[in-house]
């Protein structure tokens, strides 16, 4: 539904003298998700006929939602999942947790309602959350802000 340069996971493709070379960054440190990734990635590769494929892990600067693609966070919310808003800000050192619920109110991806209700701070992924639209009564992830 969404690829990896759509999410901002593929950081660089660069080919070489000897096979091809491809940067991703996770959408943070301990994603379990990864192997996959890096597995699909080489398989993909092989298949394109790079047998001399490497797929390496950058995690700074670190990722965040800001580098989701207008058309990822598109096709996020046709497939029913919504859309991160902007990601906290940042000037330098550590990033700046907010600890409780959010403000501002998240729409539901399929009816448009605005205002949901928080059903739990985790989804499938620690980077989601799961929610349920009070007026279609369907429940749904958020891509939290990172």
């Amino acid at each position: 539904m969404v690829t990896l340069a759509e999410l901002g996971i593929l950081r660089e493709v660069r080919e070489t003298c000897d096979g091809v070379e491809v940067t991703i960054t996770p959408t943070y440190s301990g994603c379990p998700a990864m192997e996959s990734i890096r597995a699909d990635l080489l398989r993909a590769l092989h298949r394109a006929g790079y047998e001399n494929a490497r797929v390496n892990t950058l995690l700074a600067p670190a990722w965040t939602t800001d580098w989701i693609s207008e058309s990822g966070k598109a096709k996020l919310f046709a497939a029913g999942i919504s859309p991160p808003g902007p990601a906290p800000r940042r000037t330098t050192g550590p990033v700046p947790l907010r600890l409780g619920l959010r403000d501002e109110p998240i729409a539901c991806p399929r009816c448009g309602e605005p205002d949901t209700e928080r059903l739990a701070a985790f989804g499938a992924t620690a980077c989601r959350e799961l929610r349920r639209c009070p007026a279609c009564r369907e429940p749904f992830e958020h891509v939290k802000e990172i």
